[in-house]
């Protein structure tokens, strides 16, 4: 990866967001905010999957009030998880009508593209009470929603123009920097801000950031909105956020995904996870290098023991982590036959090379590449596991 880029560092409710900190993730409820209770849950369940800061929809006078209850019922459980409140069009009045609900809220989203005020008056008053709490403020563009004065570029003698992409582009890192600007000039310091551009194409979001990322030093959100459902809305926000990301550009990134129902959410925090772990940033659970089978992998065991591990991991990891230092950093291969099974499990910390097809039913285990044993029979997964737990307990540092 990409040296990354220098920002200001930003402080939104004890969670330092810029290029001096890791680069953080987080989510957004899809709950309606009025509903305390059921908000609270799925911001503990979004925390507990691994977001560090939860963003909440705050569009009216019933989730202004609603945002007290919450921080309540999170205070109450021990969860103390930056809050970030979502506003669009009504944001000065609500904050303004709410003061309570804007100490409470860790930071103020704005979308410069609807404050709704052609003079800045409701961003300015925006700004003064982010100035009067003491709280960050993201000013996030999104295409869907450029002001008039800039759609206004992309009409030319009545038709969409040839170039609408790059206005719309441009458009967009005009406006937040613009209003970026503007704050600081009502004195807001520049280590209260955090800018995104949010388009749904992986090729213009790349585009949009590295553009950005040239011409100023706030930290940065990554996201593709409006991503879609299902693999294909994973794959390009995992192929937009991992390209920038690689080029050290962004330093806090949100998965926006379309759930298979409401009120489910973690999953675009595990491909959040699955990014940076994947480019070496931060590990969140051991790492399972596995074979994908070919024609030398007649049996399909090393598919059942794969998902034996993984399973492991997944019912032991908080144990684990209670227990023991860095656990999350072991690598385990689980390999199919002899062309890169031995190769492959010297590389990882515990690794195991099963038999392909017309090989000795033997399966060598290599524990920091060397070869401690061979397992064999119906007991192989047993044994294998038995292995992965007392490797733990012997490398590991016991925390208690």
């Amino acid at each position: 990866m990409d040296k990354r880029r220098e920002t200001y560092d930003v402080d939104v409710g004890g969670v330092k967001i810029g290029s001096s900190h890791p680069i953080r993730i987080q989510s957004m409820t899809n709950t309606q905010t009025e509903d305390s209770i059921k908000t609270a849950s799925q911001i503990k369940e979004l925390y507990d999957s691994g977001s560090e800061l939860v963003r909440i929809t705050v569009n009216n006078e019933e989730s202004a009030k609603s945002v007290i209850k919450i921080k309540d019922i999170l205070v109450k459980s021990n969860y103390n998880v930056p809050l970030i409140g979502d506003f669009h069009y009504n944001g000065h009045t609500l904050l303004t009508n709410h003061p309570e609900t804007a100490s409470i809220l860790d930071k103020y989203r704005v979308n410069p593209g609807n404050v709704g005020s052609s003079d800045n008056k409701n961003f300015s008053e925006i700004i003064e009470i982010a100035k009067n709490n003491n709280k960050a403020i993201r000013i996030g563009g999104n295409w869907g929603s450029l002001n008039k004065t800039y759609l206004e570029r992309t009409v030319v003698d009545g038709k969409k123009s040839e170039d609408y992409e790059d206005i719309i582009k441009n458009a967009l890192i005009e406006s937040v920097l613009k209003s970026a600007e503007f704050a600081e000039g009502l004195g807001l310091s520049s280590d209260k801000i955090i800018l995104s551009c949010k388009v749904s194409s992986v090729s213009q979001l790349v585009d949009v950031y590295t553009d950005i990322a040239k011409k100023c030093k706030y930290p940065l959100h990554l996201g593709l909105t409006e991503a879609g459902m299902g693999d294909e809305a994973m794959v390009s926000s995992v192929a937009a956020l991992a390209i920038l990301i690689n080029q050290g550009i962004g330093d806090t990134i949100r998965v926006s995904l379309t759930p298979d129902q409401m009120g489910v959410r973690t999953k675009e925090v595990e491909v959040c996870k699955n990014i940076l772990s994947s480019l070496n940033l931060k590990q969140f659970k051991p790492k399972v290098v596995s074979c994908p089978g070919c024609g030398r992998t007649s049996s399909s065991y090393f598919i059942e023991l794969t998902k034996d591990i993984n399973k492991h991991i997944e019912n032991n990891m908080i144990r684990w982590k209670s227990n023991y230092k860095n656990v999350e950093n072991i690598n385990i291969a689980v390999m199919g036959c002899i062309v890169n099974g031995p190769g492959e499990s010297k590389h990882a910390n515990i690794g195991i090379s099963l038999p392909g097809t017309n090989e000795s039913p033997s399966a060598p285990v290599y524990v920091d590449g060397e070869k401690v044993t061979t397992l064999r029979g119906d007991a192989i997964k047993d044994d294998f596991l038995g292995i992965i737990e007392n490797y733990i307990d012997k490398n590991y540092e016991k925390i208690n």
